[in-house]
């Protein structure tokens, strides 16, 4: 064994070692979309009295801590997003309602003297000020109290804890204790009060919280005028239930609210609907894997098999690496790691068919030469695609939110995993594997000293793809055009999390006609529901905004014609943030045009830079195209889907191109378009393996991954059979046209144009 096999064998060996480890100690952290549970993201207002600012929403922060710490919710999750929004998640918490009732509440509390009753009969929902300081608020009965400046606030309280008093009759109620100046202000407070007749209104003291009169007790008349009530403790009663009591006294331990705060978003996943999307994921990526195993084996033999081998130690080491970074696994994260698995093909497909060459030319001698100098020849397209790969990555992590984030999360990781298994795993097995004897003996075993069956066809023919290099870019453009009218014609149909509103996910106990549930919400007041099938026993309704009265009132009409229907899913996106999240979708899309364009220009000639972006344009008007034919929606997981496709596209043209600039250099001066054509016969042998390895993994994504990533899979096979046809028949020729229109404006030594 030599001393670079030793040095690989070693740091596989450490690699996988430590994988091992942290996969068995350390638990992979699921998100709320798989485990279940609720997410709200709150963005905090300026008052005429306190700025939102940085430090407003820390203090905010605090607050809610306290506030679901005392609610008993098990591992919850808090975290500040830029200066104004608070992203809380709070796993198995199923009703939304309460959730964002408890934590939206500003729970501003204060202790009014009463001036009087009135009587004016005027509007009394709001409160009317009447003299500086004094304002009307109606008591729990409805009466108008006319109330005069706080004598104290919750500040000034100690503790608050909810009690039941049976013998007492007073039920379930709110002990509050005070502190410090708290507790003279409160015995000057009852002291002026008892100093009014008995059933006076002037007698009673109110409580207020958010302006609204929670209990306003007459003083007791056992309390002396003028001395008050000394022992700084006081109850609030008003027929609370239990649940009423704890969350008033979780309220005032809490405090107030420095800011108020509106709920801008809210995510609510059932437990079952997580648990499916698990075992759905884990089946695709069991029987995707298997085929594409079974694909690389029948195509390169022994090297494919350890090959596959390699791509079980990828699958440890990206879960590793995931699990020791923190990362939260989403939905469209764990799509991601099903879909690396097939992208991890890639780089093992582009040197084993680097080999074939080297062994079928003879310029290397032997199957471990031929396979020493395919990884190395390889190495500079399989860095490219990577890299094209991770700025897709990057700009997901940095440009998104939620659960896109996390498949850009996942993706990145599953890059860098890849190229560690194919460069140093694959490597390391078949360099060993090549050196024994009895594989010397046998060189076919190891699949690289046959051309494979593409390469022979193409080989016997020697087709001229581009001979008509226009004719194919007339057909790419009417293809485009095809597609293009969609958006024309159809629009483009933006989902919830761009337009703002609300997105329902029923599972129902059979298969239910959407029109009947469309023509009934209609009847009740909601003409604009958009009701679709979700896989077999599943219904969707999106709607506009809608209140939890509104929401519970379409579950009500929906149970009405479906019967029995759980609801599994609940999204509620304020328009603010729809407007927000849509504007940042463009932002991104451009950004990765931007980037695409820049590392290209970089890496090749404007030349060759400009058609790889034709080309990736091309594909993304495409698939926006025939999803709006098809009239599915376009919302944050089709953008992760939309600049994954960006990436892979790129992917195939910068394998073609790179093969271009090594021929150009082989041969200067040869003609550009035969170059161009020669590139394309010797990588399409990798391209079609490529595609088909990935196709594998996709198709399974789509019939076994649920009716949550059946549109994400369909978006990358759209992408993926649009981008291996873009990279030969669009990229290719845009180049042949572009170097041949630079080629004419060069200018000669004595200032004369040439021609070629």
């Amino acid at each position: 064994m030599t001393r670079s096999l030793r040095v690989r064998a070693l740091l596989a060996l450490t690699v996988l070692a430590l994988s091992l480890y942290v996969a068995v100690t350390v638990p992979l952290r699921l998100g709320l979309d798989l485990r279940g549970g609720t997410q709200i993201v709150l963005e905090t207002r300026s008052t005429p009295t306190a700025d939102a600012d940085s430090a407003a929403t820390d203090r905010t922060l605090e607050v809610l801590r306290g506030r679901i710490d005392a609610l008993g919710v098990a591992e919850p999750t808090l975290v500040r997003s830029g200066d104004h929004r608070i992203i809380v998640e709070l796993p198995g918490v199923q009703d939304p309602k309460k959730a964002a009732d408890v934590l939206g509440r500003t729970a501003q509390l204060t202790f009014h003297p009463v001036l009087g009753a009135t009587h004016d009969g005027g509007d009394t929902s709001r409160p009317l000020p009447k003299r500086p300081g004094q304002r009307v608020l109606p008591d729990e009965s409805g009466t108008p109290l006319r109330l005069g400046p706080a004598s104290l606030t919750g500040e000034d309280v100690k503790e608050a804890a909810a009690r039941f008093d049976q013998q007492g009759g007073a039920g379930w109620h709110v002990t509050v204790g005070f502190e410090g100046d708290g507790r003279a202000d409160w015995a000057r407070l009852t002291g002026e009060a008892a100093c009014k007749a008995p059933g006076d209104a002037a007698r009673r003291v109110a409580i207020v919280l958010d302006d609204k009169v929670i209990s306003s007790p007459q003083v007791d008349p056992s309390v002396a005028c003028g001395t008050g009530i000394r022992d700084g403790a006081t109850r609030i009663t008003g027929s609370f239930s239990p649940e009423e009591a704890r969350e008033l006294s979780l309220l005032i331990n809490g405090g107030a609210l420095p800011v108020p705060v509106e709920t801008v978003e809210q995510r609510t996943v059932g437990p079952t609907l997580g648990a499916q999307a698990i075992t759905a994921s884990a089946w695709a990526a069991v029987i995707g894997t298997a085929l594409t195993s079974l694909f690389i084996i029948a195509v390169y033999r022994l090297l494919g098999a350890l090959a596959a081998l390699a791509l079980a130690c990828y699958g440890l080491v990206s879960y590793a690496a995931l699990a020791a970074l923190g990362a939260t696994l989403t939905l469209p994260g764990l799509a991601g790691f099903v879909l690396a698995i097939g992208m991890a093909v890639d780089a093992n497909v582009l040197v084993f068919e680097r080999a074939r060459e080297e062994y079928a030319a003879r310029r290397r001698p032997g199957i471990r030469a031929a396979l020493t100098a395919g990884f190395r020849n390889a190495f500079s397209a399989i860095a490219d695609s990577n890299i094209t790969t991770l700025i897709a990555a990057a700009l997901l992590f940095f440009l998104a939110s939620g659960p896109v984030r996390g498949f850009g999360v996942t993706l990145g990781v599953g890059v860098l995993a890849s190229m560690f298994s194919a460069l140093v795993i694959s490597r390391l097995l078949a360099e060993f594997a090549a050196s024994r004897p009895g594989v010397r003996r046998r060189p076919r075993l190891t699949g690289i000293a046959t051309t494979g069956a593409v390469r022979d066809r193409l080989t016997r023919r020697d087709p001229l793809l581009l001979g008509r290099p226009r004719r194919w870019l007339a057909t790419s453009a009417a293809v485009l055009v095809l597609a293009g009218s969609g958006l024309a014609v159809r629009g483009v149909d933006l989902g919830v999390e761009f337009t703002g509103g609300r997105l329902i996910e029923y599972s129902t106990s059979g298969p239910v006609d959407p029109g009947r549930v469309r023509a009934a919400l209609a009847d009740a007041g909601f003409p604009r529901a958009v009701v679709q099938s979700s896989g077999d026993t599943g219904l969707t309704v999106r709607t506009e905004p809608l209140t939890d009265a509104e929401e519970a009132e379409v579950t009500g009409t929906l149970r009405d014609v479906a019967g029995p229907a759980d609801k599994v899913r609940d999204e509620l996106i304020g328009p603010s943030l729809g407007k927000e999240l849509r504007q940042g979708a463009l932002i991104a899309l451009a950004v990765a045009l931007g980037a695409q364009f820049v590392y290209l220009a970089a890496r090749f000639r404007w030349v060759l830079g400009s058609a790889a972006v034709v080309a990736l344009v091309h594909d993304v008007v495409i698939l926006l195209g025939v999803f709006a034919w098809l009239g599915k929606p376009v919302d944050g997981v089709f953008m992760a889907a939309l600049l994954t496709v960006i990436g892979y596209s790129v992917n195939d043209s910068v394998v073609l191109f790179d093969r271009v600039r090594e021929l150009d250099r082989r041969g200067p001066g040869a003609p550009f378009p035969g170059v161009v054509n020669r590139a394309i016969l010797q990588t399409l042998p990798r391209t079609v393996n490529t595609g088909m390895g990935a196709a594998f993994m996709l198709t399974a994504l789509a019939v076994l991954g649920g009716s949550s990533l059946t549109d994400f899979a369909l978006a990358l096979l759209i992408g993926l059979v649009v981008g291996t046809y873009s990279s030969v028949f669009t990229a290719a020729p845009v180049a042949i046209g572009l170097h041949a229109r630079s080629r004419r404006r060069k200018p000669s030594p004595e200032g004369v144009a040439v021609t070629t």
